[in-house]
């Protein structure tokens, strides 16, 4: 049994100088879909497939202390397109070398009410054209 001593880093790319880490993050949930339905026959089942687009998208939470918050929503308000990475910084316990969504759009912003106890919070979800994972044993694979 692995002693898990992995942190996952999230970072962005805006295609400045270099990428950018979200920090402190909460959560961050990618989703891939990848449809494909079973092509039945009355004569037969599974004869075939049928492939619908697939659809990449996403969602964070970050914690709105310091300035990571608002550079997400001045992404999201000029509608920059940007890459997101989810990488191993540490140790050696996580499958894949990196998880890279590619042209990522923020759909939607949501910030917390700010109270008086805990940091309020931002919500950011989104889609992304394009993704690729690198596993340590398999190689890469990507989507359109």
């Amino acid at each position: 049994m692995p002693d898990w001593d992995t942190r996952l880093v999230v970072t962005y790319d805006d295609g400045g100088p270099q990428p950018k880490e979200i920090s402190p993050i909460d959560s961050f949930t990618p989703t891939f879909t990848l449809n494909a339905e079973a092509l039945h026959s009355i004569e037969d089942t599974h004869v075939g497939v049928v492939y619908s687009p697939q659809s990449l998208s996403f969602s964070m939470s970050v914690r709105a202390i310091g300035n990571i918050a608002a550079e997400l929503t001045a992404l999201a308000l000029k509608g920059t397109r940007f890459n997101i990475t989810l990488a191993e910084k540490d140790g050696d316990d996580w499958g894949f070398k990196k998880v890279v969504m590619s042209e990522c759009i923020i759909t939607s912003a949501t910030p917390s009410a700010a109270t008086i106890q805990g940091a309020p919070t931002a919500t950011f979800s989104g889609f992304s054209l394009g993704a690729s994972a690198e596993t340590k044993s398999v190689g890469t694979a990507s989507a359109p």
